[in-house]
């Protein structure tokens, strides 16, 4: 994707935003579980492009340490980090506010589409350069935006899409290494396996079941995509016609015609059929067979790659670069 063409008046125009932000007082306001739209809107922004699609984006009161351009060149790499995964950004304009916090790091992140897409990012007023670029959180939460909005009950789709695509679209855009992402979903993919009393994904809505099970629910289904297709396809493929035929957070659909776009897309009905069989039932998935297929082992805290494994090709096309 194209750079954002940040201004070199980005420093003065956030140097106004903060002068000009509400009092100190109301920076509670900022902080409440809700996206504070009317807040926002009254806070001077700066916009930059990804692509076609606009980020505005503005600063809550409060001083951070590192330079307000420093803070919007990071949120526009993750935009495009994103916008390349699903080959153009999910929405034509999305809010994003920065609120400082005491501390350090990326503390929290949440994405809203009530009165349009929007995402808030909470940052400890120390974060640090590399703190923002060993950060994942933005990147799960823009990818958030690319999914439609469904039913309570399929929570674990819209949280295991961004759980599985933030760091494959990190590794495809050269932010991650493969051997990061493969030995991350060895460590935490197990979480996602059904436990005792577990009624499927639909039913089971535990941490564990709704970040990893929906992960789990992606790689099965990447996997498959790729074998049916000869490695041709991808649930990339599938999630980009999503996209194209319009659903997004801003938008109501029901999870089986997101389903069925998807899955028209690739030219057969895998993720229809692995939901089906997963969403009422705690379906027991082998991982340690599949990471061997794939030819991924785990040794201490170093990943080894098998090329010879019977799925390696499907491992490295997971994480190669897209047009």
């Amino acid at each position: 994707m194209r750079p954002s063409r940040l201004s070199t008046l980005l420093p003065v125009l956030a140097a106004l935003a903060l002068a000009a932000a509400p009092a100190q007082d109301d920076a509670d306001a900022f902080r409440t579980r809700r996206m504070p739209y009317e807040a926002f809107d009254r806070l001077p922004a700066t916009h930059v492009a990804i692509g076609k699609a606009t980020f505005d984006v503005a600063f809550a009161p409060g001083a951070l340490e590192l330079s307000p351009s420093v803070i919007i060149e990071w949120i526009a790499t993750s935009g495009r980090t994103v916008a390349a995964y699903y080959g153009r950004f999910p929405v034509d304009r999305v809010k994003v506010l920065v609120v400082p916090v005491d501390g350090a790091g990326v503390r929290s992140g949440t994405a809203f589409s009530n009165r349009g897409s929007a995402v808030r990012i909470v940052l400890g007023r120390a974060v640090t350069q590399k703190q923002l670029a060993d950060d994942w959180i933005v990147v799960h939460e823009l990818v958030h935006l690319a999914f439609p909005s469904v039913a309570s009950e399929h929570h674990w789709i819209e949280e295991g899409l961004a759980t599985y695509i933030e760091s494959i679209a990190r590794a495809q855009a050269g932010r991650l290494s493969a051997e990061q992402v493969w030995g991350d979903f060895v460590r935490s993919m197990p979480k996602g396996l059904p436990a005792a009393d577990d009624q499927g994904l639909d039913h089971t809505p535990t941490w564990g079941r709704t970040y990893w099970g929906g992960a789990m629910f992606c790689l099965l289904a990447d996997v498959q995509i790729r074998e049916r297709s000869h490695n041709r396809l991808g649930l990339q493929d599938a999630l980009r016609a999503i996209v194209a035929a319009g659903g997004n957070m801003e938008v109501d659909w029901t999870l089986q015609r997101a389903l069925r776009v998807a899955d028209a897309a690739i030219g057969s009905p895998v993720i229809e059929d692995l939901y089906d069989q997963m969403k009422a039932t705690p379906v027991p998935v082998d991982l340690p067979q599949l990471w061997q297929r794939l030819g991924v082992e785990l040794r201490g805290d170093n990943v080894l790659f098998d090329d010879s494994a019977p799925l390696a090709p499907v491992r490295r096309a997971i994480t190669a670069a897209r047009d």
